[in-house]
């Protein structure tokens, strides 16, 4: 019986006489693995009528007229257990047109990044870097903001929190007590003007820079944030 060699020859060896009277070893069956039809979100996803959206407002000092970032999300896998919602895209909408270019190339972007798919949290990071040549400022509460492009990385980073893609870094037992305790031990000591302003943090607190929030003061000789519980003193 001829048979067709299809493919390049790499090696050979010779049968022996055992070696042909042996019977042909059976073929085991392999059991068929029912793998669950599970949608993940790439950019071969189109998008669906209907999204769940969310939207932020964002006022800084810089601009007269507030932004409003708008994310909409998209639900995977409803009804089962592998239902998520995750990102699909971001508008940006103002009065104000000065940035209008550059804010519809950052949505344009970010909206591609959503769409693809993957971890897409390193972009709260990124956006965050941004640094105003002309300095940052001071949003409600005390907390620093280097631009209006950390601001609105912010206002993604609140929304991946909600939806559950970044998780809260919560401070365990001990930083808790630790901070009633410095905070305490303070206010028993400023005046309740003090204590009243920034944010329900001390007027005179400096900039933390773990949390970027005004929120930093000296408590027995060591620099305490009363927010994150970072001190230099470890």
């Amino acid at each position: 019986m001829a048979v067709k060699i299809s493919k390049k020859i790499v090696s050979y060896a010779v049968v022996s006489k055992d070696e042909q009277q042996q019977p042909a070893p059976a073929l085991r069956a392999v059991p068929e693995h029912h793998e669950d039809n599970v949608v993940h979100l790439t950019e071969a996803l189109e998008r669906p009528e209907m999204l769940l959206g969310s939207t932020y407002k964002i006022k800084t000092p810089l601009t007269e007229h507030a932004l409003y970032v708008t994310i909409n999300d998209v639900v995977l896998n409803q009804g089962t257990k592998h239902e998520l919602r995750r990102p699909f895209e971001v508008f940006i909408n103002s009065k104000n047109m000065d940035h209008f270019q550059w804010i519809v190339a950052l949505t344009r972007i970010i909206s591609a990044v959503f769409r693809k798919g993957g971890d897409v949290t390193f972009l709260v990071e990124e956006l965050r870097s941004v640094f105003d040549p002309r300095g940052g400022y001071f949003k409600k509460g005390g907390k620093y903001m280097p631009s209006l492009v950390a601001e609105i990385g912010d206002a993604i980073e609140c929304h991946l929190r909600m939806i559950g893609m970044l998780k809260d870094d919560e401070l365990d037992e001990h930083q808790k007590k630790l901070i009633e305790e410095k905070r305490a031990q303070y206010e028993g000591t400023a005046s309740k003007a003090e204590a009243q302003d920034n944010g329900d943090f001390p007027e005179g607190a400096q900039l933390c820079g773990k949390c970027n929030t005004k929120a930093t003061i000296l408590m027995d000789g060591c620099m305490t944030c009363l927010n994150c519980g970072d001190s230099k003193c470890g």
